[in-house]
């Protein structure tokens, strides 16, 4: 019986890296369909290549920093346990390489790709570990401290905080130190509109999104006998929430639809295992709107250029998620219980600050030494042609 558990439990984590795995294709057909045509091909590629130096640096340097443990041992003891210790990599890894997927989408369009991947290597291998190991392995006795303080330590379930609040505030640094795309805001005060490129690949992206979340939400329980349809089920009534709320607030825009359902599953991850589905619905609505609110105001009122608006889904919504469960979780409003509003707000308050802090260290040192942003030629040409020397459609650019 326990060999037959061990086998279920490393098949169970499994199956859920591989379906947030498949979300990082989500995340590039949502960027390919956002920016302009002729910056697909940068969107694919540096999804891509940023999992896979993602992979890397989390295995050599950043699961040891978040967990203690490394891997430079002999594969007979990797294979211990079925090895559920390396397929419990595989799954933590497709969280930590969320955390630069979620950053290129509000630089895009406009930043250097070697300077990217540096960030990305420092970003993965430490910054990110650091608070990872805070909330999720009780790192630098800063739960004890927080339950000491609150009666109750931090709680976040499937990383509304640890991933996506972290991934949004790190990526507002970098798209303030880009600065906006050449021509999107004029100096008579006019804001040159720059429309998605491809509804249907935008849409694609949203729904693979949106369908490997329910391993990212469900497989946060990490063993078999820990699986809970209150997740599942609470993860569905956030997405249809904020799908809903961004349609109505959105005006039926379908950039806001397809971001929608995003909104509202970003802002469940951390409380989507105490919430009662009503209150997981919402939350769900709540950030939908948050989500349609900030983006507009970030883009028209504060000329702030984050593409895909990574900050106001990924950021704020993120925050929102980690306060939340600190509502919603509570008995009085039908949740489970066993957590504190107090410790949620210093949990995520502290995520945040520590995204932000690290964002402007890391993206300004690059910027300093290196340089982030392409030449204004390079840049007019897109991305495409001057980074990878190939558009997304070759044969009909030579035909014209």
């Amino acid at each position: 019986m326990e060999a037959l558990k061990q086998g279920s439990d490393a098949l169970f984590i499994l199956l859920g890296g591989i379906m947030v795995l498949a979300m990082h294709a989500g995340f590039a057909f949502l960027e390919l369909g956002t920016v302009r045509k002729k910056n697909q091909v940068n969107a694919l590629v540096k999804i891509l290549v940023d999992f896979s130096v993602s992979t890397v640096v989390y295995f050599m340097v950043g699961y040891s920093v978040a967990y203690g443990t490394n891997f430079f041992v002999g594969a007979e003891q990797l294979a211990a346990k079925n090895g559920y210790e390396l397929v419990k990599f595989f799954f933590l890894l497709t969280f930590a390489a969320a955390i630069p997927a979620i950053i290129s989408g509000g630089i895009a369009e406009r930043a250097r790709f070697g300077p990217q991947l540096l960030a990305t290597a420092v970003i993965v291998g430490v910054v990110y570990p650091l608070f990872e190991g805070v909330a999720w392995n009780q790192a630098f006795g800063i739960q004890a401290w927080i339950k000491s303080a609150t009666g109750e330590e931090f709680h976040d379930f499937a990383g509304s905080i640890v991933v996506h609040a972290v991934g949004g505030w790190l990526a507002l640094p970098a798209v303030i130190l880009l600065g906006a795309r050449s021509n999107r805001y004029r100096k008579d005060g006019a804001i040159s509109a720059h429309p998605p490129s491809n509804i249907p690949f935008l849409a694609l992206g949203a729904w693979i999104l949106t369908v490997g979340w329910f391993g990212f939400n469900v497989m946060s329980a990490q063993t078999i006998d820990k699986i809970s349809g209150l997740v599942a089920v609470n993860s569905l009534m956030a997405m249809v929430g904020g799908t809903l709320a961004a349609t109505l607030l959105g005006r039926n825009d379908p950039g806001f639809v397809h971001n929608g359902p995003l909104a509202g599953l970003v802002a469940v991850c951390a409380g989507s295992d105490l919430m009662h589905p009503l209150g997981a619905l919402a939350v769900g609505a709540i950030a939908g709107a948050m989500f349609v609110a900030m983006f507009t105001l970030t883009q028209n009122r504060w000329k702030i250029d984050d593409v895909l608006g990574v900050w106001p889904l990924h950021g704020l919504c993120g925050a929102w998620g980690g306060i939340a469960a600190g509502i919603f979780g509570m008995k009085a409003l039908g949740g489970m219980g066993g957590v504190s509003f107090t410790a949620q707000l210093i949990g995520s308050a502290m995520g945040v600050g520590w995204a932000l802090l690290s964002g402007f260290v890391v993206y300004g040192l690059i910027k300093t030494l290196l340089g982030l942003r392409l030449t204004q030629e390079e840049e007019y040409e897109g991305a495409d042609v001057s980074i990878h020397r190939i558009g997304s459609t070759p044969d009909r650019e030579v035909n014209w």
